[in-house]
């Protein structure tokens, strides 16, 4: 296990009503804010009028921006940015999923800084200061509740970047797994494919003596393939949607990936795929994965060979662990298909006429390597990206 220091500040406010509490809740860091969302379901859902009648209770006013997608875009991020410094906006409250959030988190980043916000997911540096957020979480799937990450497209190019800094965790994060009710299936797939991917790409590590972590993955994982089916047959199953909000926070609050070096290899592939072709991540995810274990599986056959048994119960092979660990690999598609998923870039309607662009665009032309499980180049992402069609 390697040394690590773990600080997690979001305090989260878990069960039934508790948006209830927004107001209180932001008033403790401003009375000026910016009310962040997406491009309707809150609005017709009544969650957004709860909302504003929970701030106005606690005299905090606000200026509203709308209209985030997924794969949320640099382009409304600068709107938001002028607008927090225009009207002198303080703080910011998001209102929906992950991509709401990331976009919050890119306007905070931006707002006390001179230059252009794209600098950070460009170059990477490091920022000084930056707007405190909140949340009000509808969709679990990305974790950025209470993540120090956000991910954002630059339309020219196609480019989707990343960017991470410890200032990015939000100070509270209202979660009422009660708003999940309405998700259609899709969207409740798709998020569950992100937060089991979240969970593996902390497992699957070169870093060996990490059991305790181990067990929390699978764990998380084995939460997910139980409850996700349940929470598909019955949308209002309190508890399938309750369990899977939690995991889909911790899978991505850090906890999981204490002690060990985690890969993020398939996220950087994802990414790309994403930029060009604007597709849920969690699909892209779900096609990815299994692309990128069967490419990389003989790096550390035992470890694989856990993953089957430990997660999806198939059984041990002890005189041949390689057939252990691709019948992991199989359960894991077969778990993608059951609840929606593709498991292949060609069900998106993706062929391969744009994977060396993509193989191109995740290196740098081989300016790095994507990973630590293990390092891959632009030709092996370019395998990966194959065997994923």
């Amino acid at each position: 296990m390697e040394n690590f220091t773990f600080h997690n500040p979001t305090r989260i406010i878990f069960g039934r009503d508790t948006e209830s509490s927004v107001g209180s809740e932001v008033r403790k860091f401003s009375a000026r804010i910016l009310l962040h969302y997406g491009q309707g379901s809150a609005e017709k859902s009544g969650l957004l009028d709860r909302v504003r009648a929970a701030l106005s209770a606690a005299g905090v006013t606000f200026e509203e921006l709308g209209g985030v997608v997924p794969n949320p875009r640099l382009s409304l991020v600068h709107e938001g940015i002028r607008l927090c410094r225009e009207k002198e906006l303080t703080f910011i409250l998001s209102v929906g999923g992950g991509s709401v959030i990331d976009s919050a988190k890119a306007i905070a980043l931006g707002v006390p800084y001179d230059g252009d916000v794209w600098d950070f997911y460009s170059s990477g540096g490091r920022p000084k200061d930056v707007l405190p957020t909140g949340v009000v979480l509808t969709i679990p799937a990305a974790g950025s509740e209470s993540s120090p990450s956000t991910v954002i497209t630059k339309t020219e190019g196609a480019l989707k970047r990343g960017f991470g800094s410890g200032l990015l965790r939000p100070r509270f994060a209202i979660l009422n797994p009660e708003l999940t009710y309405s998700l259609p299936p899709y969207q409740t797939a798709c998020g569950a494919a992100d937060i089991t991917a979240h969970i593996m790409e902390r497992y699957f590590t070169p870093t060996r003596d990490v059991d305790f972590t181990d067990r929390l993955c699978e764990a998380t994982f084995r939460s997910i393939v139980y409850n996700v089916p349940k929470a598909l047959d019955d949308p209002n199953d309190y508890s399938a949607r309750a369990n899977i909000m939690w995991a889909g926070s911790v899978a991505h609050n850090d906890l999981l990936g204490t002690g060990r070096a985690g890969d993020w290899a398939s996220h950087g592939i994802e990414h790309e795929i994403s930029g060009i072709y604007d597709v849920a991540h969690g699909a892209g995810l779900a096609t990815v994965f299994p692309a990128w274990m069967k490419f990389v599986v003989s790096k550390d056959v035992d470890r694989f060979a856990q993953f089957a048994c430990r997660v999806f119960d198939v059984e041990m092979h002890h005189f041949n662990p390689m057939e252990t660990a691709l019948g992991g690999i199989a359960a894991l598609e077969n778990f993608y298909r059951r609840i929606g998923m593709p498991v292949r870039l060609s069900e998106m309607d993706i062929d391969d006429s744009r994977i060396e662009e993509m193989a191109r665009k995740s290196t740098q032309d081989d300016a790095f390597t994507l990973g630590q499980f293990a390092k891959l180049t632009r030709d092996d992402v370019s395998k990966i990206l194959k065997l994923a069609l």
